[in-house]
């Protein structure tokens, strides 16, 4: 039997509205073909559709919200201690422990800079750090160290890291420009990325 166009694209529309609902088909005395989504028992209906099974809803693994309290660092009250003395931002500090030693306070690199804030030996004994390895003392005496390298480089911040990875030396021997060694080249950038991240971070809602 051919279906009038216009009842076709009834038909159609009636499937397209609501595909997750059972649909039934209803054939009336005149031959008229009806689809509805309403079940009813004093006609005779035939499904032709059948809603499809809703699905349990996989584990969210969205990040969690940042209204909740973000676990602090082992080492945040040091930190924090240490940049308000030395008038730093917090952040700052811990963009150069992250770099410098992912808080691995027993790190020790091939050149013998070492803790923390990975202090060189002569820079730790100017510093009259005893103890290299003591988390306190090291992280106080690296944020000393970049203190001056700050005051000593007029607070440009990229110059200061260069030098704290350098030497100041170096920086004023390139013309006070962070000096072409690939290391420095990437540590400058790798401490500037973590200080943004974690400033963004720290103005985000909790």
């Amino acid at each position: 039997m051919k279906v009038p166009a216009l009842v076709l694209f009834s038909i159609l529309a009636s499937t397209a509205y609501d595909a997750r609902a059972d649909i039934y088909q209803v054939v009336s005395a005149n031959g008229t073909i009806t689809l509805t989504n309403i079940h009813r028992t004093d006609r005779k209906q035939v499904r032709v559709a059948r809603e499809k099974p809703k699905l349990a809803k996989a584990p969210s693994r969205a990040a969690p919200s940042r209204k909740r309290p973000l676990k602090a660092p082992r080492y945040a009250l040091i930190v924090a201690q240490a940049a308000f003395d030395y008038d730093l931002p917090t952040e700052l500090l811990h963009a150069v422990i992250q770099t410098e030693s992912n808080y691995d306070p027993s790190a020790l690199s091939p050149k013998g800079a070492a803790g923390l804030m990975q202090l060189m030996p002569d820079t730790a004994k100017d510093l009259g750090v005893h103890d290299v390895f003591d988390p306190t003392a090291n992280v106080r005496g690296g944020a000393r160290y970049l203190k001056r390298m700050m005051t000593l480089f007029d607070n440009d911040l990229s110059l200061a890291l260069a030098a704290y990875n350098a030497g100041p030396g170096a920086v004023f021997a390139y013309n006070r420009a962070i000096p072409p060694y690939p290391e420095t080249q990437r540590y400058v950038p790798s401490v500037l990325g973590h200080y943004q991240r974690l400033q963004a971070d720290a103005k985000r809602p909790r």
